[in-house]
């Protein structure tokens, strides 16, 4: 039995060499490549290609939960700050930490205002939501100093919003090497810290910003 195979498997020298030369580029001339092997190679190298993916399986309780009727973002500033995750309140915007964050320090950037409506937003409430959003990516880097940001707004459920009807802003701060094997194949979140940590510091940081001016 060749080393390699299971218990009761009998491999064949043969398929060794196929699989040598399937995975290293410098197999000697005329070597016989099997299908498998060239298989096997091309997913690597398929693999190779693959756009840089931020895992987060253990989101599924809240894609496929049920969802409360009231929108969270009117209802949250009715609370006080710590039950509710708000880290900072503007004039016409507030700062919240995602209940089920991509990665500690994950927030989102909401009017008061209900509305989905990005364009549509006064000249005040539109430059408050990017002022906050600015000082949101002061307050990370105060914080965690991660390597890069993720910024965004998804508009509409065809865009991918989870809650379309009140439109926010995503930060999400990142590290190189974030995606390991723990959430992609172990299902398994890794976060160095509880959402009220979390909290705490991010509450702390904006305590030293300046509220931003409204647009006049």
């Amino acid at each position: 039995m060749v080393a390699g195979a299971s218990k009761g498997q009998s491999l064949h020298p043969s398929g060794c060499k196929s699989y040598v030369v399937g995975h290293y580029k410098h197999a000697p001339p005329g070597t016989a490549v099997s299908q498998g092997a060239r298989c096997r190679a091309a997913s690597i190298r398929s693999a190779s290609l693959t756009p840089d993916r931020l895992w987060a399986p253990w989101r599924i309780p809240y894609i496929t939960g049920s969802k409360p009727d009231e929108c969270i973002f009117c209802a949250k500033p009715a609370l006080e700050d710590e039950p509710a995750l708000i880290v900072h309140r503007g004039e016409r915007c507030f700062v919240i930490l995602n209940a089920y964050p991509y990665a500690s320090g994950h927030v989102m950037v909401a009017p008061y205002e209900h509305s989905a409506d990005l364009a549509g937003l006064d000249q005040a409430t539109a430059g408050e939501l990017m002022a906050l959003t600015q000082a949101t990516l002061g307050a990370l880097a105060r914080v965690y100093g991660p390597d890069g940001y993720n910024v965004g707004a998804n508009l509409g459920t065809a865009a991918g919003a989870g809650i379309a009807d009140h439109v926010h802003v995503h930060v999400v701060p990142r590290w190189e090497g974030d995606t390991n094997f723990m959430p992609v194949l172990g299902d398994v979140r890794v976060l160095p810290e509880a959402l009220e940590e979390t909290h705490r510091k991010l509450r702390d940081a904006f305590a030293g910003i300046a509220r931003p001016e409204p647009a006049s």
